[in-house]
């Protein structure tokens, strides 16, 4: 099978979070519960990396401001530092 033209491809941004409750788990159970399950397919969030109290989080371009507002409606210790368009941008 031939591989995607760079056009095909999901364009993705990168997360940077903080806080207390930083963990995949938490994580996805805030989107889920304000993006409901459509919406987390459409964002496709993957854990790139992850270290005591910080996460990246891979997202889809388009889902970013969906995903912005799910974490300031979730209720928990999670705050968005920065994103970016690539990893080396974001340190």
């Amino acid at each position: 099978m031939k591989p995607l033209k760079p056009s095909h491809r999901e364009k993705k941004r990168y997360v940077l979070i903080k806080g207390r409750d930083a963990s995949k788990k938490i994580i996805e159970e805030v989107i889920l519960e304000f993006v409901g399950v459509l919406g987390f397919a459409e964002a496709s969030p993957q854990v790139v990396k992850s270290a005591q109290g910080q996460i990246v989080l891979a997202i889809n371009r388009g889902s970013l401001d969906k995903i912005r507002a799910s974490f300031l409606m979730g209720g928990k210790d999670l705050e968005i530092v920065r994103v970016s368009g690539t990893l080396k941008k974001l340190k």
